[in-house]
C-alpha cells in the first residue's frame, strides 16, 4: 500500500452500551479511563499509524446497527466493543457480516474470566480477532493488529 494510500486508512470505532460511564462504572473491572481518553488514545495512536480514527458510541442496538452499516464504503475496518451486546445482539453480527469491513473485537475486561453468560461472543467467529482484558489497551492494540492487517491485504 503506498503512503498516500496509508493516510487515507479510516477505522471506525464503535462503543456499546454503557462504555459512556467508564470511568465511573465499575473502575475495578473497566479501569478509571473514561470513553473520552480511549477515543483521544485512540486519535493519538491513528496518528502513529497514520490512519483516521472516527468513534461512535451508543447504549441503543439500532444505532449501532445503523453505524455498522453506513460505515461501507466510507471506513475500511471496524474496532468494536459491542459490550454487553456481544453476548445477546444476532442483530450486530448480521451487520458486521453484510458490510464485508474487516473487524477487531476488543473488550476492556477479560470476558472469559467473568460470568459464564459473558464467554460467548456473537462477534468472534465474525472478527479477525479478539483482544480482552488490557484495559483501555485492549483498544490500542486492536487498532495496531486492525491497520497492519489492512496494511497487508490492502
Amino acid at each position: 500500500m503506498s503512503a498516500e494510500a496509508l493516510q487515507k486508512l479510516s477505522i471506525l470505532v464503535l462503543h456499546g452500551p454503557n462504555l459512556n460511564m467508564l470511568g465511573r462504572r465499575e473502575p475495578g473491572i473497566y479501569g478509571s479511563l473514561t470513553l473520552a481518553e480511549i477515543n483521544s488514545l485512540l486519535e493519538r495512536e491513528g496518528e502513529k499509524l497514520q490512519a483516521k480514527v472516527s468513534s461512535f458510541q451508543s447504549n441503543h442496538e439500532g444505532a449501532l446497527v445503523d453505524a455498522i452499516q453506513e460505515a461501507m464504503d466510507v471506513h475500511h475496518g471496524i474496532l468494536i466493543n459491542a459490550a454487553a451486546y456481544t453476548h445477546t445482539s444476532v442483530a450486530i453480527r448480521d451487520a458486521l457480516l453484510a458490510v464485508k469491513l474487516p473487524i477487531v473485537e476488543v473488550h476492556l475486561s477479560n470476558i472469559y474470566q467473568r460470568e459464564a453468560f459473558r464467554h460467548h461472543s456473537y462477534i468472534a467467529d465474525v472478527a479477525l480477532g479478539q483482544i480482552s482484558g488490557f484495559g483501555g489497551e485492549s483498544y490500542r492494540l486492536g487498532l495496531q493488529g486492525l491497520v497492519n492487517y489492512l496494511r497487508k491485504n490492502s
